[in-house]
């Protein structure tokens, strides 16, 4: 059964974000490890490296956990179709011709559509399209704990 309304958005978004609504903030909620998942062995080579650039970036958000295998490689399986479609109708065209001469459009069409939307989905979960993203506030990101990296042995850019 579903329920009405948009889903709970997860405490450390609501971090990120600045809690605007000022609601009481789940404090029992699961806190797991920031790390990068096992990559899925059945996505495609264009799903795989996209795999591999999409977690990088989550892990320095310290936004993904081992957990979020499935999700992720749900948003990396439409990017993979999407990308299969897009090149398909560079390949063929928009429109084709039926076996009775009409103009008709490429099914590579709904195909596309229908991976960008799962492809916007998975986006929004993780706060990564433009919009979800505008409402997270991070705390300078660029700006490193030098001394930190230099005690963790990470003191390559601490020169």
């Amino acid at each position: 059964m579903k329920t009405p309304g948009p889903p709970p958005t997860p405490t450390n978004l609501k971090l990120l974000r600045g809690n605007p609504g000022k609601r009481k903030l789940n404090t029992n909620e699961p806190d797991p490890a920031p790390a990068i998942p096992p990559c899925p062995s059945h996505l495609d080579k264009v799903a795989k490296k996209e795999w591999r650039r999409i977690s990088k970036e989550l892990l320095a958000l310290g936004i993904i956990s081992r957990l979020d295998r499935a999700a992720l490689g749900g948003y990396c399986d439409a990017y993979g179709r999407w990308a299969e479609a897009a090149q398909q109708i560079q390949k063929y065209g928009l429109v084709f011709k039926s076996p009775s001469g009409y103009p008709m459009p490429s099914p590579y069409l709904a195909i596309l559509h229908t991976a960008l939307d799962q492809m916007r989905a998975f986006l929004m979960e993780f706060g990564l399209s433009p919009a979800s993203r505008s409402r997270v506030k991070v705390a300078n990101p660029k700006q490193r704990d030098l001394f930190g990296d230099f005690l963790d042995g990470d003191d390559e850019e601490a020169v």
